[in-house]
C-alpha cells in the first residue's frame, strides 16, 4: 500500500513533464517551420533609368533585408523577392504585362508593382485577383481590378507646392506663359499637373499654357528640351516650365542652360540630387518638390509583409513631399533621409506651415 501510494504521484508528475516536453517540441517544430518558410514575392519595377525609381527600389530591397533579419531572430517567415524591370516607353508597358502574368503563373504569394501605365495592367490585375494573389502597387495606380494597397507620394501636393511657389514669385495680374512637360500615362504625373494648375487658380494667378510636351526620362527630356528651344527661340517668350519629374526635367534643363535661357522659372518634382545642386548654385531650377523615394519603397515592402502575415493594412497611403527652394534647400537631406520637421514657408501661402506628417487618403 505504501509503495502504491508513492508511485501514483511519481507517475502523474512524469506524465505532466512528458506533456510539457511534447508541447515545447511541437512549438519548436512550428517555429522552425515558420523560420524555414519564405514568402515568394514578385516585384515589378518600372525603370532603372529614372534615379528616383532606383532609390525606391533600394528602399524596398533594404527593407526586405531588414524584415528577413528580424524574421530569423523571431522565428517567422522570411521573404524572397523575384525582381523584374519593365523598362521605358511602350516596350516597357508590354514587358510589364508579360512579367506580371508570369508571376501569376508561378503562383507567387504576393505581387508588388510600380506600374508603367495606369491602364495597361488592368487585365493582369484582374487575373491576379481571380488567382487570389494580393497585389500592392506603389508610386502609380492601376485602373480596373482590386489593389490590396496603394502607396504613393502625395503627388497632388507636389504639384500644388510648385504652383504655390510660382504664384508667390509673380504678380497675380501678370499672365504668365507656361510650358508643361507632362506624362499622362500614369496617375502620379497626372495628379502633379492637377495640383499645379489648382494652386495657380487658388492664388488667382493669371496664366496661359502655351504648349505641352511629353517626357519622364532622359532621352524624352532631351528631345523635349530641343523642341522647346525650336518652338520658343526668343528669350522672354516663356515665363515658367513645369516638369512632372526630374527624370525628363533635368535633360530639359541641360538644353535650356546650354542655350543661356536662365530667364525661365523652372519647377519640377522628384528631388533628384542633381536638381538639388542646381537650386543651390542658383541655376534655372527654382523649386523641386522632392519625394522621399527610399521611404516610399520601404513602406511598400512593409505593407506587403503585413499582408503576407494576414494583418489588415490601409488601402491607400500617402507619403509627403518636400518643397526644395533656395530658401529651404538646407532642410532637405536626400531621398533616403528622415522626413524633416515642420517649418514655416518663407513665401506667401494659405497654409504657412509645411508638415511632413504622412497622410492616408481617408484622412483628407
Amino acid at each position: 500500500m505504501i509503495s502504491e501510494n508513492i508511485n501514483q504521484p511519481v507517475s502523474f508528475i512524469f506524465l505532466i513533464f512528458l506533456s510539457i516536453s511534447l508541447c515545447f517540441a511541437d512549438n519548436n517544430s512550428v517555429q522552425q517551420e515558420n523560420a524555414d518558410r519564405e514568402f515568394v514575392v514578385g516585384v515589378l519595377y518600372w525603370s532603372m533609368n529614372i534615379p528616383g525609381q532606383v532609390a525606391m527600389r533600394q528602399g524596398l530591397e533594404q527593407e526586405a533585408d531588414r524584415i528577413n533579419n528580424e524574421a530569423i531572430h523571431a522565428g517567422i517567415a522570411k521573404v524572397e523577392l523575384i525582381p523584374n524591370v519593365a523598362g521605358d516607353g511602350i516596350d516597357g508597358m508590354e514587358n510589364q504585362i508579360i512579367q506580371m502574368k508570369k508571376m501569376i503563373e508561378l503562383g507567387v504569394d504576393l505581387i508588388i508593382v510600380q506600374p508603367t501605365d495606369i491602364a495597361a495592367l488592368k487585365d493582369a490585375l484582374q487575373q491576379a485577383n481571380a488567382a487570389g494573389i494580393p497585389v500592392v502597387a506603389y508610386d502609380q495606380h492601376i485602373l480596373g481590378g482590386e489593389l490590396t494597397s496603394f502607396i504613393t507620394s502625395d503627388n497632388y501636393q507636389a504639384g500644388f507646392l510648385d504652383g504655390e511657389y510660382v504664384a508667390a514669385n509673380f504678380p497675380a495680374e501678370k499672365k504668365i506663359r507656361i510650358v508643361l512637360v507632362e506624362y499622362p500615362h500614369v496617375s502620379s504625373t497626372v495628379s502633379r499637373v492637377d495640383g499645379f494648375i489648382d494652386a495657380l487658380e487658388t492664388y488667382k494667378q493669371s496664366f496661359q499654357i502655351i504648349k505641352t510636351y511629353s517626357a519622364v526620362e532622359p532621352i524624352g527630356g532631351k528631345k523635349a528640351g530641343i523642341q522647346i528651344l525650336n518652338d520658343f527661340p526668343d528669350k522672354g517668350s516663356i515665363d515658367v516650365i513645369f516638369s512632372v519629374n526630374d527624370g525628363g526635367g533635368l535633360a530639359v534643363i541641360n538644353e535650356l542652360e546650354a542655350a543661356d535661357r536662365y530667364e525661365i522659372f523652372f519647377a519640377s518634382v522628384d528631388g533628384d540630387p542633381v536638381s538639388v545642386e542646381n537650386i543651390k548654385r542658383g541655376g534655372i531650377s527654382r523649386i523641386d518638390s522632392a519625394q522621399f523615394c527610399g521611404e516610399l519603397g520601404a513602406e511598400a515592402m512593409r505593407i506587403s509583409y503585413q499582408v503576407l502575415l494576414g494583418n489588415e493594412v490601409k488601402e491607400e497611403v500617402l507619403v509627403p513631399v518636400f518643397p526644395i527652394t533656395r530658401e529651404t534647400v538646407d532642410l532637405y537631406h536626400g531621398w533616403s533621409a528622415p522626413i524633416p520637421k515642420p517649418f514655416k514657408k518663407p513665401w506667401y501661402s494659405n497654409t504657412p506651415v509645411w508638415s511632413g506628417k504622412p497622410l492616408n487618403m481617408d484622412d483628407q
